[in-house]
């Protein structure tokens, strides 16, 4: 029976968020729990979430994480949710206490990078505090990636 829950979960969903690692620089990462609706969960189970705009910020002494797209589940009926609402994120307080301290004072920001389901089943959203990047340092990153392209074109 526990074999059969394994394999059920065996599909992965991996969502990342290309566009975070271009507009921002990545300091330090946290795996966070979400909490979610059943409606959610079964959307995410069919990898149909967008991470592009969402940002994360605090209110009150929980982290929440707004502007990520969950689409309604297909089969849901009135009991669906709305896409757009603000979803808590789950952390220990040792972080969440860390990570507010850092805001402050450095003036960075909370973004999330990649929405996963673990091998127990559960919703997890990696985020990384982040510093913005100027266009300078995309233009080198675009020309670091390009670089690599032609090195990898020459060896074959």
């Amino acid at each position: 029976m526990a074999k059969e829950k394994k394999e059920a979960f065996a599909k992965t969903v991996n969502i990342k968020n290309k566009r975070a690692t271009f507009e921002f620089q990545i300091l330090d990462t946290y795996v966070a729990g979400i909490m979610l609706t059943g409606t959610e969960i079964k959307s995410i189970r069919q990898s149909r979430v967008n991470l592009q705009d969402a940002y994360c910020y605090f209110s009150g002494e929980g982290l929440f994480v707004k502007g990520m797209n969950i689409s309604p589940y297909g089969e849901g009926t009135y009991y669906n949710h709305d896409p757009l609402r603000e979803r808590k994120l789950l952390l220990q307080k040792q972080e969440l206490k860390k990570l507010s301290g850092k805001l402050l004072d450095q003036g960075l920001t909370i973004v999330p990078l990649r929405l996963f389901i673990n091998d127990r089943g559960f919703a997890k959203l990696e985020i990384a505090l982040a510093k913005g990047k100027k266009l300078y340092d995309k233009r080198e990153d675009i020309k670091s990636r390009d670089v690599a392209r032609e090195v990898e074109r020459e060896r074959f």
